[in-house]
């Protein structure tokens, strides 16, 4: 089994597990209509990465951790916006005093502060996908072994993605073992907010 489309599938599947938490996963586990499986197949088995990310300590953590990001990149911005906001409502309030020169000249540089908040706010949003993006490169490369691993140890000869299947026999998922080694192996793991105007300025003083 070669291991370079494996670690492409987890990253891939990791990125949609953060989407979901362990709780909702459970609910949708428990609402499922109870039905019956035939004989597992010998040698086939079954994994969700989605499931393994969403229920494992780390998965949990990255996900609390990109939320306290996401709150701190909020409030930055939220400052901004109100302080356009309330320049806007000082220039119109003054604009009775003011001169059709003094006016525009308020007007244009309150202008440039609403395009600078724009560009900052695409930029953090764009920071935060990069975040999200590394942190979960992180978990499948911590994952991507223990697969390996689990699937030996069950002694597989082929590993499907429980998650494009419609039912399978729950004897065949090794979705819990993997969660096992991983909640073993890490638990969770430093990462902040990419600074991508920090690369770029980098980039360009190269």
């Amino acid at each position: 089994m070669t291991m370079k489309p494996l670690a492409a599938g987890v990253a891939a599947a990791a990125a949609l597990s953060l989407a979901a938490s362990s709780a909702a996963l459970a609910q949708t586990a428990a609402a499922a209509p109870q039905v019956s499986h035939g004989a597992a197949v010998p040698g086939v088995c079954v994994m969700s990465v989605e499931a393994a990310i969403g229920g494992s300590t780390v998965g949990q953590y990255v996900q609390s951790r990109l939320q306290q990001i996401s709150t701190q990149v909020e409030a930055e911005l939220k400052a901004e916006e109100t302080a356009i906001s309330n320049e806007a409502k000082a220039i119109e309030t003054a604009r009775s005093t003011l001169s059709q020169d003094a006016f525009d000249k308020r007007r244009a540089d309150l202008q440039v502060r609403l395009n600078a908040y724009q560009r900052k706010g695409a930029l953090r949003e764009r920071e935060m996908a990069v975040t999200q993006q590394k942190a979960i490169s992180r978990i499948g490369q911590e994952m991507e072994p223990l697969i390996r691993q689990v699937y030996q140890q069950k002694q597989c000869s082929l590993l499907l993605n429980r998650d494009a299947l419609l039912l399978a026999n729950p004897a065949m998922d090794v979705t819990p073992q993997v969660v096992t080694a991983l909640n073993g192996k890490i638990t969770q793991f430093a990462f902040d907010r990419e600074r991508l105007d920090q690369a770029a300025s980098g980039a360009q003083t190269n």
